[in-house]
């Protein structure tokens, strides 16, 4: 299944960047608008294999494959409330993790232009415990206004139309985290007015749109 080996070149390439460690984080890819694949239970995501994977329905049963991430739920809610979103990434990338470790959490979005479009309106899911309807609740509700997610105490959650969008949007993420993290807020953000008239006039691309 070309969606398998997909995921495995990109769990790998998180491992080698360092965006994940040992046995966190999961990653799922849409087939048709019913049906997924995700990494399966306790797999390292660094090292898969063919057969560390699940094929599962949208709201339903298993349909083959190994036992899915106790993250399913999370997954599930994600392309329940998006049915635009093709695949899912969650990891706990050290910088971004650390954010969302702290008690304030500043925006992102105003420090670059890849930050200014991937990072709009990223929203911060309250700690719940991992693999629980309580947090896959949380994360359907802030689903379809943005397509990053920091969840506390926990790490992050992006997605996106494609795999090399949420990866994209993952690296974004963790470079605006270090630059916050390693300049000790010192770090001067863009004036919102003018975060606004990038994103609606500059052309880098075709402006989201988002649910009022």
């Amino acid at each position: 299944m070309m969606e398998i080996e997909q995921m495995r070149q990109l769990g790998a390439y998180l491992a080698e960047k360092q965006l994940l460690f040992g046995q966190a984080g999961n990653l799922s890819q849409r087939i048709g608008q019913c049906e997924y694949v995700i990494t399966a239970s306790g797999t390292s995501i660094g090292h898969l294999a063919p057969a560390d994977f699940a094929h599962c329905q949208i709201g339903g049963k298993q349909i083959a494959g190994a036992k899915p991430s106790k993250e399913a739920p999370m997954h599930e809610a994600i392309y329940t409330a998006r049915p635009d979103c093709q695949a899912v990434i969650h990891a706990a990338p050290f910088y971004s993790t650390l954010l969302a470790c702290c008690e304030e959490i500043p925006p992102l979005d105003g420090y670059f232009v890849e930050a200014m479009y991937y990072l709009e309106n990223m929203s911060v899911v309250p700690y719940r415990h991992p693999g629980s309807i309580e947090l896959a609740k949380e994360v359907g509700c802030r689903a379809e206004k943005t397509n990053v997610l920091l969840l506390q105490n926990h790490g992050v959650l992006v997605y996106g139309k494609t795999g090399e969008e949420a990866l994209v949007t993952l690296e974004t993420l963790e470079m605006a985290a270090k630059m916050q993290v390693l300049s000790k807020g010192r770090i001067a953000s863009l004036a919102p007015a003018v975060i606004a008239d990038f994103r609606e006039n500059a052309g880098y691309k075709p402006r989201r749109r988002w649910p009022q």
